[in-house]
């Protein structure tokens, strides 16, 4: 009988304690599962941090048409009505913050010569364009002597969710909307 040497029988032991590693199946899904889990988390979070964006996008859209909306619906609007058209509009982007919200709404006319010209614009949270200054509009949308009411919003959107975006998005949008009961929208004090 030969007898082995206990260096080898050693090696034999190991060699055999690595085959039955290789074969044991035990454990493999929690380590897929460790290294899958965190790129599920970010993709979870991800998703529900661009769906966040995504609504608070489509409500600016929302905000900046339904401001012009009230206001071309009106013959004249004074302080309060704007002050009202305001609140309603800023209202639409709730449960978004209002604190990033601006807002501008000005009534433009084309004069005799075609040129756009504003007779009065009110700002939420940002000043009004200035009075008689030219303002470059979409061809075809205004004629000598007809009116349009612009809307603008901006609303700076920063993530509730993530750290790791800390940059604030912007979002902007401009509606178009000629006066429906009257020529020109008349702003009085």
């Amino acid at each position: 009988m030969i007898e082995r040497k206990p260096e080898f029988r050693h090696g034999a032991r190991w060699a055999s304690g690595f085959r039955r590693l290789l074969i044991d199946r035990t454990g493999v899904a929690a380590v897929e599962f460790a290294l899958i889990f965190p790129l599920m988390i970010t993709f979870y979070f991800g998703a529900m941090e661009t769906s966040h964006m995504l609504t608070a996008n489509r409500r600016v859209t929302s905000v900046a048409y339904t401001a012009a909306d009230i206001t071309a619906q009106a013959i004249s609007v004074s302080d309060a009505d704007v002050s009202d058209i305001f609140s309603a509009s800023a209202a639409i982007l709730r449960p978004f913050s209002t604190t990033p919200l601006s807002i501008r709404i000005s009534s433009v006319v084309a004069n005799s010569s075609g040129v756009n010209k504003v007779a009065w614009s009110d700002g939420y949270q940002i000043a009004g364009r200035a009075v008689n200054s030219t303002m470059t509009l979409p061809a075809g949308l205004t004629s000598p002597g007809t009116s349009v009411i612009v809307a603008e919003v901006t609303y700076q959107y920063s993530s509730p969710i993530s750290e790791t975006i800390t940059e604030d998005i912007s979002f902007t949008d401009t509606a178009y909307l000629k006066p429906r009961r009257a020529a020109k929208v008349a702003r009085t004090n």
